[in-house]
């Protein structure tokens, strides 16, 4: 799926769109236990409610592509015939009214997913979407539709307990404590099966959603899919670092890294120019080139590839999102640590001066310390 897509169906959980009639699912204790089911109609709730419970549903659709939202892709022999496809298959088939294939999807997150702290809640909703036809303007006719897709999303939303609080009444300007109460927050993991490729639903994909970047779940994902997911995107960030310090070796220095993370953002700001909706990714020969284009010799460039075929594969693809944060740059000592604007990350060089390494920042605009503006004098 790419980015319009994934903001195509994630319009489907707004009020005005939706067409969810009802969302079935249950409560996990801590300790993994179905505490309890329900088959929730969303007419019979307040509409606020009602509102609330499809803006949690809408956020497993939140986030990056290759972050927090990763397509999985099942093989052929799964799609023919494979326990966790059938079940898939039967959950959206049967509009969610199957409940023995409802009951073993519970059971199987409860077994494989916990959360530290606190239960969860799993939720489950059906949707049936005539997409509307799209001319080659990129114009929609939402009264003309050649296709409907169905399909199901789930969401496991953390339920945890506030603490009492005092509270003021104002009508009748009372003090008094506000009683325990357990809120569902937003989801730490869910999935959108089939996936919406092409406009059109793709039983050989899936969309699983993660919030945390450091932490996918594999354990859920083996569970439910029997697939390997990438390394969280954190990971990759570490190991992508972990590989510039030990390939580039003597090359490694302050203006190399700068330049690796500016061309890098600048492929990101290019893409996002020329409204592309694919998601950009980058091979192992994309970055060989960003690290010739920034000074790095040969000899470190191919221990580099060597270095990210053994990390990554041979094949691999990875979001620039995942590499460099095009946000931030921060240059840190045991000592010290400066924040730069990334936009100018020029200010900042590095020099040996009699012996000693130090940092050195243009002073442009003034400067303070502590809040109080100094001046700055020459020896």
């Amino acid at each position: 799926m790419n980015e319009k897509e994934v903001a195509e169906i994630r319009r489907r959980f707004r009020p005005e769109k939706s067409s969810v009639t009802h969302v079935r699912g249950c409560y996990v204790s801590e300790q993994g236990e179905i505490v309890s089911q329900f088959d929730q109609s969303l007419a019979l709730m307040p509409q606020e409610e009602g509102e609330n419970l499809l803006s949690l549903l809408r956020r497993t659709l939140s986030g990056g592509l290759g972050r927090n939202l990763i397509g999985l892709s099942f093989s052929t022999s799964q799609v023919v015939d494979s326990p966790e496809h059938k079940l898939l298959m039967a959950l959206r088939d049967s509009e969610l009214k199957d409940e023995e294939a409802a009951a073993a999807l519970f059971q199987q997150v409860a077994e494989s997913f916990r959360l530290e702290g606190s239960g969860y809640l799993i939720l489950l909703a059906y949707d049936s979407y005539d997409v509307p036809y799209r001319g080659r303007d990129g114009g929609t006719l939402e009264d003309a539709s050649d296709t409907v897709y169905s399909y199901i999303l789930c969401s496991l939303c953390p339920v945890k307990q506030t603490k009492p609080v005092l509270s003021y009444h104002i009508p009748e300007n009372l003090f008094r404590n506000r009683d325990v109460d357990w809120v569902v927050s937003p989801p730490e993991a869910g999935f959108l099966f089939p996936a919406f490729d092409d406009r059109c639903a793709n039983l050989y994909e899936t969309l699983y959603y993660t919030k945390n970047t450091a932490e996918s779940h594999q354990e859920l994902v083996d569970a439910l899919f029997r697939r390997e997911l990438p390394p969280p995107a954190d990971a990759q960030k570490e190991t992508f670092q972990s590989l510039l310090t030990e390939t580039l070796e003597s090359d490694c220095s302050m203006e190399v890294i700068q330049s690796v993370q500016g061309q890098i953002v600048n492929l990101m700001e290019e893409h996002k120019e020329n409204k592309d909706p694919e998601p950009l990714v980058l091979s192992k020969g994309a970055l060989e080139l960003v690290l010739s284009a920034s000074g790095v010799g040969e000899e470190h460039r191919e221990a580099f590839a060597q270095r990210f075929e053994e990390e990554f594969g041979a094949d691999a693809r990875v979001c620039p999102q995942n590499l460099v944060d095009k946000k931030k740059f921060e240059v840190r000592t045991p000592d010290v640590t400066i924040k730069v604007n990334p936009e100018r990350a020029d200010l900042v060089e590095t020099r040996i001066i009699d012996g000693a390494g130090y940092i050195l920042i243009r002073a442009e605009g003034g400067v303070e310390v502590n809040g109080v503006p100094i001046r700055l004098t020459e020896e």
